[in-house]
């Protein structure tokens, strides 16, 4: 009897796994992605940073990303590139700062608190939010392209299927429990899927919007 008891202790916390439900852990390409996705987003919100700081002290600056009529940067920094009373891409920059370090941490190992991914999932959920708005303002309001304002957009969706996935993986992988099959573990295993929609419906909307100029190219 002495031998039966002294082996559930040694049993149940190889179950219970406390280690693991309170640290997350980061398969090597997720770690990856969110060190490049945060790189790119910070120098793309950087050059906007700088080119707007340049608008500001010269009325007559042109742009570097001002390409052609649609694909114009000038006329969406004027328009929305202070929505909230400072510019816009400030946001950017302290954002992916974080994600940076973040990103960082993740390639060097260092184990992070599953409440820190929750909680950037949330921070990257609201920039999507965000990032949506400003689509909308650009296609039918502006009727413009920033370049630099669309590599924000990819990697900001791409960001938050990283993750997301990183933070709820230990509540939404099947092998957890046989009864889970709601919509959320439905997202969760179609979410590449999901995003790969998403890039393809932003792409036929710019294609549909500004067709007569593209029609114009052909």
């Amino acid at each position: 009897m002495t031998v039966a008891v002294s082996a559930q202790p040694a049993e149940r916390p190889g179950d219970l796994t406390p280690v693991s439900s309170q640290l997350a852990r980061v398969p090597a390409p997720s770690a990856w992605w969110v060190l490049i996705a945060g790189v790119i987003g910070l120098l793309a919100s950087m050059t906007l940073t700088v080119e707007k700081i340049k608008i500001l002290l010269n009325s007559s600056y042109v742009p570097s990303c001002n390409i052609n009529p649609v694909v114009s940067c000038g006329s969406v920094m004027v328009t929305q590139a202070s929505v909230l009373g400072f510019l816009n891409s400030l946001l950017g920059l302290v954002g992916f700062t974080v994600v940076v370090v973040t990103g960082v941490l993740a390639v060097t190992k260092v184990s992070l608190p599953q409440w820190y991914w929750v909680g950037l999932t949330v921070g990257v959920l609201v920039g999507a939010a965000f990032v949506h708005w400003v689509i909308f303002q650009s296609l039918y309001r502006i009727g413009a392209l920033c370049p630099y304002c669309m590599v924000v957009w990819a990697v900001t969706i791409s960001l938050l299927v990283v993750v997301a996935s990183i933070a709820f993986r230990p509540v939404l992988q099947p092998r957890e429990t046989g009864l889970k099959t709601g919509i959320a573990q439905v997202l969760f295993q179609w979410r590449w899927s999901i995003a790969a929609l998403w890039f393809t419906a932003v792409f036929l909307l710019i294609m549909v919007r500004f067709w007569n100029y593209w029609s114009t190219l052909l």
